[in-house]
């Protein structure tokens, strides 16, 4: 890397509509462009080179007799999937592309893999069928639309999956034979722009389980009869939303599982007659937490979910037929995922992650032992780059107060802390998560670790409103009008920050991705006198020509959140919150990241961010990768972009 950075071709060109002169050098040959970055030090690169080679092994699946496993991990610049043949195995590489390995789904009664591919973080997947004993790839899908969400039938002969391809816009879903030579068929023309899914097939093979999702506080799930039968409405309602995540049919094909939080607005496990009136029944439980993973065995008669317990993950069994559940109490503390029972519905296999600990594959043996009895073994041991890990910064739980507008109330916002060794008072940097219908929980994080151990600064990860994990009501909190609501939950953390005598008022910088990247810019707007700085990655930076050049696909799923730009009300609404239309109230620096290829959040947002910035003679930094999208899958981009935001909190933060 240090060759590389000496390597770097200089270029002055003036900006667009900017009377400064903007310092142009490219990277990475040639694809990454970095404007107004000040040239990374020497001694950088290898003072953040341990962490930045720190791996980590998600699991993926196992194989088809039971025995081995799979996971996903880099070993080179993307993440490939790897087999493992035993405990502390050696990891075998089995894919070689130059693009990350996204879905990865099991044939049943089959050797063969389901896996999805985008081109350059496009995210315009691709479904393939891989053969992992002779490395052999088919695609199957259309090599242009966005392709995923894989489901196989219970033989393993049929893939059913989303598809845009019918005219870019509408998410259809579409079923393969993978024996045949004959194309894949239209099973789901769907045309209101929402997100539409297969989740599972009967066990005879003449229903399809659908999944729709319209918002984050709503969505429905629906049984087909196949190949051209009705679609039955199976839970949810359009007059009265809440949220229902299918699982799959039951042992005798008589009801579908599912997690819905309709009963009583806290998740809860539920089962759905097939019946022409379905009878639904909700298994009630003793916690007041989200369930944010629930999967079935192959037979059937085996079942395990996630309950997101206050950020940390709980493990539970599941009986299906007698409707009853127990914990797992010999998982370690943190979070879990990836949940998949092997095809001899005889282990059950899962990623665990702490604040301490990357990524690893673990497989919890079933049998017929009693619970307590059953032995969870780890099989991964990713390196830490010579890291001592136990030492780093874990992350304390806290709230602080923010009020509702008009309301006269306030409401609590949940955050995590990381502070350094010592008393302080250490300078902040306030991160905030995208979605907005996500949650900060407290999973390894090397960046952090860095910016602890080598600047000592404390890392504060706010839960703002709108976050996933604390109830439907928290959820909307922030919904269409009362978008701004969650930018002053940023101004009550600043004045919390004000209060804690381990933390420095005058020294805290803010940053975020996607709609984090939203909320760093409006606190830029809103808080420049109390704020250093601030990093944008693929952030929104203008509400109405987001939603307008967005992915066709995924634009009614947005407007649900944000609100309809084609109302003029609206319309004018979002302009006037937009950070762009405000950009003369930003006083601070600004780090603005961005992947050319992004569908989600365009480089549009980004770009024209930038030139107003500089139009305002604001110092601004700009990253822009061309081969990447909603964010740096590529390991020589991602380390140049954390040397570089390294750089700029030391030069902006720091500084007295």
């Amino acid at each position: 890397m240090r060759t590389l950075l000496t390597a770097l071709v200089l270029l002055l060109l003036v900006s667009t509509g900017s009377a400064a002169e903007v310092q142009r050098r490219t990277a990475n040959d040639g694809q990454l462009i970095m404007e107004d970055i000040p040239p990374i030090p020497e001694s950088l690169p290898s003072t953040l080179s341990q962490y930045q080679n720190i791996r980590s092994a998600r699991f993926s699946s196992f194989s088809k007799d039971s025995k081995r496993i799979f996971i996903k991990t880099s070993l080179g610049p993307v993440t490939q999937l790897h087999r493992v043949d035993m405990p502390r195995g050696a990891r075998y590489q089995v894919t070689f592309g130059d693009e990350p390995v996204g879905e990865v789904n099991p044939q049943p009664k089959g050797n063969l893999l389901g896996i999805t591919l985008d081109e350059g973080g496009n995210e315009f997947d691709q479904v393939y069928l891989f053969n992992p004993d002779n490395g052999r790839m088919r695609l199957l899908s259309d090599g242009k639309a966005l392709n995923n969400r894989i489901a196989w039938d219970r033989q393993g002969r049929k893939l059913a999956y989303r598809s845009t391809r019918r005219n870019g816009r509408s998410n259809d879903i579409w079923i393969q034979d993978v024996d045949s030579s004959e194309p894949a068929s239209l099973l789901l023309a769907t045309d209101d722009g929402t997100l539409w899914k297969p989740i599972d097939f009967s066990r005879n093979g003449k229903k399809l389980l659908i999944q729709q999702f319209v918002s984050v506080a709503d969505s429905r799930i629906y049984v087909k009869d196949l190949p051209d039968g009705e679609l039955r409405l199976i839970a949810g309602d359009a007059n009265d939303p809440s949220s229902n995540i299918a699982t799959g049919f039951d042992e005798y094909d008589s009801s579908v599982l599912f997690v819905s939080n309709f009963h009583n607005g806290r998740a809860e496990l539920a089962k759905a007659s097939l019946d022409e009136i379905p009878l639904i029944n909700y298994i009630s439980n003793s916690f007041n937490w989200d369930i944010t993973q629930f999967v079935l065995s192959p037979d059937r008669r085996r079942g395990a979910f996630i309950a997101n317990e206050g950020g940390i993950s709980r493990l539970y069994l599941f009986d299906p037929e007698k409707m009853k559940y127990n914990r797992v109490d010999k998982i370690p503390m943190g979070l879990i995922g990836g949940l998949r029972f092997s095809p001899n519905n005889q282990k059950l296999g899962m990623t665990l992650n702490s604040a301490r600990n990357p990524n690893e594959a673990f497989v919890l043996e079933l049998g017929r032992k009693p619970l307590s009895a059953r032995k969870l073994t780890r099989w991964t041991y990713s390196e830490t780059g010579g890291l001592d890990t136990d030492k780093f910064s874990e992350p304390v739980a806290v709230t602080f107060s923010s009020p509702i507008e008009d309301e006269g109330e306030i409401i609590p916002i949940p955050a995590f802390v990381y502070l350094p060794p010592g008393n302080g008072p250490f300078p902040v940097v306030i991160h905030v998560h995208g979605g907005p219908e996500n949650q900060f929980r407290p999973r390894f994080n090397s960046g952090f670790q860095s910016w602890i151990d080598q600047l000592g600064v404390a890392v504060i990860a706010p839960n703002i409103r709108g976050s996933l994990g604390y109830g439907s009501y928290y959820i909307t909190l922030d919904d269409g009008y009362k978008r701004e609501a969650a930018v002053r939950d940023i101004g009550a953390l600043l004045d919390w920050i004000e209060e804690q005598p381990q933390l420095d008022k005058n020294r805290v910088a803010i940053m975020g991705a996607s709609y984090g990247g939203y909320i760093a810019l409006a606190s830029a707007v809103h808080y420049s006198d109390r704020l250093r700085a601030a990093v944008d990655r693929v952030g929104i930076s203008n509400f109405v020509t987001f939603l307008e050049n967005t992915q066709d696909y995924r634009r009614e799923l947005r407007r649900v959140e944000y609100g309809d730009e084609r109302d003029p009300e609206m319309r004018a609404f979002l302009e006037k919150i937009s950070p762009l239309n405000n950009v003369d109230r930003i006083k601070i620096p600004l780090f603005v990241q961005q992947g050319s290829n992004d569908p989600i959040v365009p480089r549009s947002e980004s770009d024209q961010m930038v030139a107003a910035l500089r139009e305002q003679d604001q110092v601004v930094w700009y990253m822009n990768a061309l081969n990447e999208g909603h964010g740096y899958g590529k390991k020589e981009n991602r380390d140049l972009f954390e040397q570089a935001t390294f750089l700029f909190l030391q030069q902006y933060l720091l500084a007295d």
